[in-house]
This record gives structure tokens, sequence and C-alpha cells, in this order.
């Protein structure tokens, strides 16, 4: 989502490295190249001045460009200061003292509530509590049946009451989910194309009967400022407690993001990072803020490790490593392991100065790709996948015709298989963040 901005940012700060010592123009120079910048980006122009002025204030009143390092430092006051127009720290759920807790999604149609709906049930699990899907959008076509096949896929319970108005609907899963013992009701409530009266009194309804925990509103990141005034429109109307920002995986320019807490006084809680269930992050504004200015983020990147591969597993591969004897099965699991964390590339964003990498090398993967790459490592041998040296012409002729793939795409995987491994001697050769990345995702 911040890729763009990631580059623009980065180039400017490149330009104040390669002057050494700073002037106070070459920070004003800076600070108009960041304004532009940052409102090519969709964010709020009073967000836009109120960053720039307070960046600028900082870099002159703290000496920066009398001091040894002032590009840096100029680096670690935006830094500072894109944290703190994210959110600053990142804020939690809140969960009622007395079980069931109710939690209230609420947004415009075409939002992604549903889908975040089910993704935040699947987190709450993961967490150790037993959420209730229920459907309280009485409205839109399928929209029930959309969080049943949801409900299904996930494994999560899904209340629906039919002939029955939306509050007597939150009303009636309340009392179902204690009686089955469910410690959280994730109400998915009716959206609109647009913002109305009858809309929004039908969700104070709602607040009033069922006094939720939590009520967020589900933002869409694609759609930028619009999002913002969605945002205050609701404010306006009923008292949300934060924000779940939706397709933060995709190629909006990110002034939504950047400009919700700002505006609104809400926090983003939650983002949605792509299209599987388990994509939903608590959204850290510390962390975010350093992936844009291309810090890397090394926390989240040992938290999906962890929740992805464990340390039996990472002590064998690091062994098979060290005696040289890593082959394509284990190729195959690392690369089935890395498409769950959101790919190669989105790994390698985390990691400060490798955010390109995956594109160098040619290594990130999507579904239809890696579907290929296993037909092709399961046409081959027991010998063949152990000894990858031995495939010769003839028998990557066998292999390609084995798998319906052609010659080529064999060859051009037994050279990304090469091209993987000298990546992993290009880490192995650095150490800090480079060393535990290797000890955390030997490829």
């Amino acid at each position: 989502m911040f890729d763009s901005l990631s580059d623009r940012l980065q180039g400017v700060f490149a330009k104040l490295r390669g002057r050494g010592k700073l002037t106070e123009k070459d920070v004003d120079d800076a600070m108009r190249e960041i304004r532009m910048v940052l409102l090519e980006a969709d964010v709020n122009y009073m967000v836009v001045k109120q960053f720039v002025d307070h960046v600028k204030e900082r870099a002159v009143g703290e000496g920066v460009v009398k001091s040894v390092t002032p590009a840096q430092q100029v680096v670690k006051i935006v830094y500072d200061e894109m944290a703190d127009i994210l959110g600053g720290t990142p804020q939690s759920l809140k969960f009622a003292s007395h079980p069931p807790s109710v939690i209230m999604l609420v947004g415009l149609q075409g939002s992604g509530k549903t889908t975040a709906a089910a993704k935040l049930a699947v987190m709450l699990r993961r967490q150790g509590r037993d959420p209730m899907l229920v459907a309280a959008d009485i409205y839109r076509p399928a929209a029930v049946e959309q969080l049943q096949t949801l409900g299904r896929q996930t494994d999560v319970p899904v209340a629906y009451y039919r002939h029955k108005s939306a509050v007597e609907i939150a009303e009636e899963a309340l009392r179902e989910a204690a009686r089955a013992g469910h410690d959280v009701v994730i109400l998915d409530t009716a959206g609109r194309l647009h913002i109305d009266e009858e809309m929004m009194q039908e969700l104070v309804d709602i607040s009033n009967s069922v006094s939720p925990s939590e009520s967020l509103l589900v933002v869409d990141a694609m759609t930028g400022q619009d999002a913002v005034n969605v945002a205050l429109a609701f404010l306006d109307k009923l008292d949300f407690d934060g924000i779940i920002i939706t397709k933060m995986d995709g190629d909006a320019r990110g002034g939504a993001a950047l400009s919700m807490k700002s505006v609104t006084g809400k926090p983003i809680k939650l983002a949605s990072v792509g299209e599987k269930v388990n994509d939903l992050e608590v959204f850290h504004p510390d962390r975010v803020a350093s992936r844009i200015l291309g810090m890397g983020d090394i926390v989240t990147l040992v938290e999906k490790a962890e929740d992805t591969m464990t340390e039996e597993r990472a002590r064998k591969l690091e062994e098979k490593l060290r005696k040289h004897r890593f082959d394509f099965d284990d190729f195959l699991e690392q690369m089935e392991q890395l498409r769950s964390m959101g790919g190669l590339s989105k790994v390698l964003e985390m990691v400060p100065g490798m955010g390109n990498v995956a594109g160098t090398y040619g290594l990130d993967l999507d579904d239809r790709r890696m579907k290929r790459i296993e037909a092709i490592i399961q046409s081959m041998t027991r010998e063949e996948r152990q000894n990858p040296h031995v495939l010769n012409a003839s028998r990557r002729r066998r292999v390609a015709a084995g798998s319906g793939a052609s010659t080529q795409e064999v060859n051009q995987l037994v050279k990304q298989f090469d091209q993987m491994q000298k990546l992993l001697k290009q880490f192995s050769g650095k150490g800090g963040e480079m060393g535990m990345l290797k000890r955390l995702f030997p490829f």
C-alpha cells in the first residue's frame, strides 16, 4: 500500500545523506518535498501541514543541522512524527468484564465489513476466545449467505433469525451466545451505498440495546480521503471506538491510514493486509511508520515466523543448511511457508534494506505459480529432489513431460533454487537482522 510513498520519501532522505552537513535551507527544501509527497499520497491537507511544521520545528530546534549525523536525525524525527499521526501506540480491543462481549462492525456497503467480521473471529479464536458471528444485515441480498459461507470456511458459528429486525437479531444472538458459552459476539450490521438517517438510527438502536464493548468502523483504504469523510459522517451520529482499515495490501496511496487518527480522533485498531482469513493484524503505528520509511519491521516478522514455524522445524532446517543438504522437498516446504506469510516480497519488506530483493531475484510467488512448482517437484524422483545437481538435460525433459510443464519452466525452477541458495548466502554473510532472518527462514 505504501510502496510509492516509501520510495519517494527514501529518495528525499537519500538527498539529505548525500549532503553531509545540512543547512537550514537544506531542511526547508526537504520539508517542501515531503509536503508534496504526502499531499500526492492523498493525506489530509491539515494533517500534512501539522506534520511538516512539527518536523521542521524539531529539526531546527534540536540543532540537527549542527550535529555529526544530521540526515539520520531528520529521519528519526520524521519517523517519530509519522508514528504519532498514525496513532502513536497500538490500541487493543476492549472486552466486557462479564462475557459475552459484543463487537459491532459498522460501515458502508462494499467496505469489506462482512469479510472483516470473519477475519476478526479467526483472530480472536487464535487468541483463545470462542466467538460467534451474527448476521444482522437484513437488507443486502446474499449478505446472510455470505457470512454463513465464511462461517463454514472458518468453522465459526453464525447466528441468524428470520423475520426479525436487526435489533431483535442482536438481542437474540446475545442470549444464544450466553447459553452456548461463546464469550464474544461479532455483529455484522447492514451497510448502505451512502449514509442515511434510517441506517444510522438502526445502528444507534442496536448499540443502545446490546451495549457493545467495541463499535468498530470498517473503511476501505482504497477510497483515500473519502474514507476519512465517511468516518467523520459516522462519528456525527455514532460514537464508535476505533477503525478497521481494509485492503492495506492494495495499491492505495496511504492517505486514509495517515489521516484517520488526526482527523477523527479515533485510532485504527486493526488492518486487513490480504484476502485470506488470517490476514487481519493489530495496527501498530510505529511498525507501519518504520515500513514506510524503509526501516523494516523485524518485530512483526518474528511474530509471523512464530505463527508458521515451530522451533523444532527451524532447528532441523538450519542443520540441513549447515551440512549443505537443503533439497527440493525443503524448498517446497519453505515456499509454502512464505506464501502463508503473504509471499517473499512481503517478508523482505520487513527487513531493513531488503525490500527489492524478491523482485531482483524473481522469487515472489502467486498461487498459480506455486501449484506449477509443486507439480514439477513432485514429478522428480526421490534422488532428484534430494540431489538437484543430478538434473541433467534428459532428466529435466522427463520431469517437464510428467508435470505438464515446459522444459523452460523446469530450467527456471532449477535456476530459482540456485538463486534461493545465493540469497541465503547473502543473508548469512550479514549480522543483526540478516542473521536472525536466516535462523527464522532458512529457505
